[in-house]
């Protein structure tokens, strides 16, 4: 059975345990390194955008009707022949299927692979109950031999190495294997489960599609083990979560062709099985295939009505969201998941096993939307996994004293703004101020976070700068807001004043509207919606956007938040519409602001050819899908762009992720700053200022000679007669 941590003390443990293993980092890497290629190119030449609308709408549709779909699937398939039952319970689908078994006189079961099953933990059930059950799956069946679950929903071996395998098959064969020769290791595979086929009495499928226009499943594999197993007893039983009905083939199909691509790169799976009705069978007293198709509810049919999870049913378990996890790459699945794994699996575990198998994993998110724009079916992921978190707190009715303090000190921003200011009072004691870092971390951090320096607080913050450095342009090209968010702010308000110098230079006026607060990022990730509510009504009032051509962000992640974050949580307010829409039309980040409005050029520019490797924020490259702007307008600002490896990976950061879980996130930093020194780079380049905490935090802890800069620095620098 799956141990899952049902609180952080244990769960902080897993994590320790899970980031010794290299191997399992190392085979993680390079699955994620290889993956992003293989998937870009098996989907070249596609309209990927349109084609996940149309499967999403499809899916949304189904989901519905469920139970109209079920009625009409049940007809057509008990009309060929087919027993169709709907189990409320996974207790009542494993109850089913063991009355299936002893009515039919078995002893010995195959299984191919299926995560409902493991949903249910059907094996556990049978083995109660006297059935020999045997994994067909490849990766399945060595995970059934070390007892074990699995560690991802496509690839459930990924976590062993072939040394580990070929020890394995040596124990179970008495025979040695050799630990370096995978092929052997599939010949003993092989030789072992040939006889398996062949002695059992029944088979058990799940299905990746359940067709309601005929009655037919649809099963998606890549090797000959699903065929073997629904073919071969004399008793096939199909385990199916109602989720996975269809209207008809051709939004099968659809789907069919998206997910191999999105699940490993494959162009193509190498088996795809229909199967309608029970067929000819030899070795069936009937003369008869005996066929069975389970339905599970399991809660699905409540989740289906519910208004905002209601869209993680649309899941077509292709992995993709472990697979570019930075998360899950680090520690796997099995500190990541209970049986459902990544991202969907930090939401299904709720509904499907309970709050106290999700309460811990669930805050394993770093909200750095990889899973979200990789998602074949536009699940909001990260947003969904906060509003679990928030469910939790309020199922247990006590919220931590963190919380608390943040709800009601970000909801008074004048209450937050002094805090601020007598904190930068109070850390001078603290400062390093020939380094401009923190001496000695405060005592509220452990050992574990000592991975980076820290920035004091600014002197004084960009708000109180700001009266004296505000430009007055007599005839401007463009007036702006700068929404300068809480780092930027108290933290680097040289990232301003640098904004600021190159606007002057362009005509550009200037504001800096005073009542703006935090975005309220921070108090969505602790789940504290309502303060997020809050003081998005705050920014709007502050940021009074009609007065503006634009509203300018240095910092991606409240730009993203802003646009689209914004748009959730205020979709119940119709007084905030007007303002939210000219927000939303004229929100923009830095660099596209200088490329596609001001279109500046070299000419504008010292040509000084400095080195500089990039990172991609994942809210700007994901959030606000800008990936051109930022590289280009380093080439025109006269730099040498040094492409860097995984660019769009994240840093580690995920503002209060990296205070909770930091030993996490200094491994992500630590992978993020090697690949940023073998580009030989001068200077490393971002355009989100808590990217620039971590990242400069790490290579100054490193004593590295590259240097860590605000995109707005480094390019106000080249400015001529800047």
């Amino acid at each position: 059975m799956i141990q899952t941590a049902g609180n952080m003390k244990t769960y902080k443990k897993k994590i320790k345990a899970a980031l010794k293993n290299r191997f399992l980092r190392k085979a993680l890497d390079n699955f994620a390194s290889a993956y992003k290629m293989s998937r870009a190119k098996a989907f070249e030449g596609t309209n990927l955008d349109i084609l996940k609308d149309q499967i999403t709408d499809g899916k949304d549709q189904a989901l519905a009707q469920l139970l109209i779909l079920f009625d009409q699937f049940k007809a057509g398939a008990e009309a060929a022949g087919a027993i169709v039952h709907l189990a409320a319970t996974a207790q009542e689908a494993n109850e089913i299927i063991t009355k299936i078994g002893r009515d039919n006189g078995v002893k010995t079961i195959v299984k191919s692979k299926s995560m409902t099953a493991e949903e249910t933990h059907l094996n556990d059930h049978l083995e109660t109950e006297g059935f020999k059950v045997t994994e067909t799956d490849l990766g399945e069946w060595i995970i059934q031999l070390r007892s074990e679950g699995p560690s991802h929903m496509v690839m459930p071996a990924i976590h062993l190495s072939r040394q580990q395998v070929g020890t394995l098959f040596s124990d179970v064969t008495k025979t040695p294997v050799d630990l370096e020769d995978i092929d052997h290791m599939v010949k003993v595979a092989r030789k072992e489960l040939r006889p398996v086929f062949l002695d059992a009495d029944m088979g058990i499928s799940g299905a990746n599609l359940a067709i309601a226009e005929t009655g037919t499943l649809g099963i998606i594999s890549n090797e000959g083990n699903a065929r073997l197993t629904t073919t071969l007893p004399r008793v096939h039983v199909a385990l199916v979560g109602l989720e996975k009905l269809v209207p008809d083939l051709s939004a099968a199909l659809r789907i069919i062709w998206v997910l191999p691509k999105n699940a490993t790169g494959q162009a193509m799976t190498s088996y795809v099985t229909w199967i309608t009705g029970a067929v000819e069978c030899a070795a069936s007293a009937t003369g008869k295939k005996i066929l069975h198709i389970v339905f599970l509810d399991n809660g699905r049919l409540e989740l289906a009505k519910n208004p905002v999870f209601s869209e993680a049913l649309r899941c077509i378990r292709c992995g993709a969201c472990s697979n570019v996890c930075p998360v899950y790459g680090k520690v796997g699945g099995h500190t990541l998941g209970h049986v459902y794994i990544g991202a969907i699996g930090l939401i299904l575990t709720y509904f499907y096993h309970g709050k106290d198998k999700a309460r811990a994993i669930v805050r394993n998110c770093l909200n750095c939307q990889a899973c979200k724009s990789v998602c074949p079916v536009n699940i909001d992921l990260p947003f969904l996994i906060k509003k679990v978190f928030g469910n939790i707190l309020e199922d247990e009715g006590v919220r931590p004293a963190k919380n608390i303090i943040l709800s009601a000190v970000m909801k008074n921003r004048r209450l937050f703004h002094a805090m601020l200011r007598m904190a930068a009072t109070l850390q001078k004691p603290l400062v390093k101020k020939d380094a401009g870092v923190l001496r000695h971390l405060p005592f509220i951090f452990g050992k574990a976070h000592d991975f980076r320096t820290l920035p004091p607080l600014a002197e004084k913050p960009f708000r109180d700068l700001w009266p004296k450095i505000r430009p007055q342009i007599q005839t401007p090209r463009f007036r702006v807001a700068l929404f300068g968010g809480c780092v930027v702010d108290f933290v680097s308000p040289e990232q301003a004043v640098s904004l600021v110098r190159l606007l002057a230079g362009h005509e550009v006026q200037m504001e800096y509207p005073m009542g703006q607060n935090c975005c309220g990022l921070p108090a969505m990730m602790m789940a504290e919606e309502k303060t997020a509510t809050d003081v998005a009504v705050q920014n709007l009032e502050a940021l009074e956007p009609w007065r503006y051509d634009y509203i300018l962000v240095l910092c991606a992640s409240c730009g993203s938040h802003m646009k689209e974050g914004y748009s959730r949580l205020l979709a119940k307010k119709p007084e905030q519409v007007e303002k939210l829409r000219m927000l939303h039309d004229k929100l923009m980040d830095f660099s596209s602001f200088m490329v596609n409005v001001l279109k500046v050029t070299p000419k504008d520019f010292i040509q000084n050819q400095t080195r500089v490797a990039y990172h991609s924020p994942c809210h700007l490259c994901r959030g606000l899908n800008i990936t051109r702007e930022p590289r280009e307008l380093l080439k025109t600002a006269g730099l040498e762009y040094a492409p860097c490896k995984d660019e769009d990976v994240c840093c580690g950061f995920g503002g209060s992720y990296s205070l909770e879980f930091p030993e996490i996130s200094s491994e992500i930093l630590r992978q993020k700053l090697n690949h940023v020194e073998a580009t030989g780079a001068d200077v490393l380049v971002t355009d989100c200022p808590g990217c620039v905490l971590q990242l400069r935090g790490g290579m100054d802890k490193k004593n590295s000679r590259i240097k860590v800069r605000h995109i707005a620095e480094i390019v106000a620098d080249n400015l001529k007669n800047g």
